[in-house]
């Protein structure tokens, strides 16, 4: 898969900790959620989960950043986010760190799957 500007912007999903809140039943949500599937080079999976899970924690505006491997594909790497607002999101894909973890993983990505948005209500793990 050839990697454009866009799809390594996507593919950054941005890096973050866990925190959080919850919506009460009606109230209009505000979250943005991104699902979504990195694939690394051969035998790069490993290296990129760590280039991933570097900045947890630094993301303003992150409630919530999962790193999963995918145990149906040896290169599969899921990536789970919530944010406190889609500005969030976008603002942290030209934060300093961010930008250089991208310019990292760059040459070990091998290509993105399906990447979803959602808005999240709450649950488990997102605190109030």
């Amino acid at each position: 898969m050839e990697l454009t500007r866009r799809s390594i912007s996507v593919g950054a999903l941005a890096f973050a900790s866990v925190g959080g809140c919850t919506h009460d039943v009606g109230e209009t949500p505000s979250m943005y959620g991104l699902i979504g599937k990195m694939s690394a080079a051969p035998s790069k999976r490993d290296e990129m989960i760590a280039i991933l899970l570097e900045g947890a924690g630094e993301m303003p505006g992150c409630l919530s950043y999962i790193i999963a491997s995918d145990p149906a594909d040896p290169d599969g790497i899921w990536i789970t986010e919530v944010w406190d607002s889609a500005a969030s999101h976008q603002a942290s894909l030209q934060l300093p760190s961010v930008q250089a973890a991208i310019q990292r993983a760059r040459p070990i990505i091998a290509g993105f799957g399906p990447r979803y948005e959602t808005v999240p209500i709450g649950g488990h793990g997102l605190r109030a």
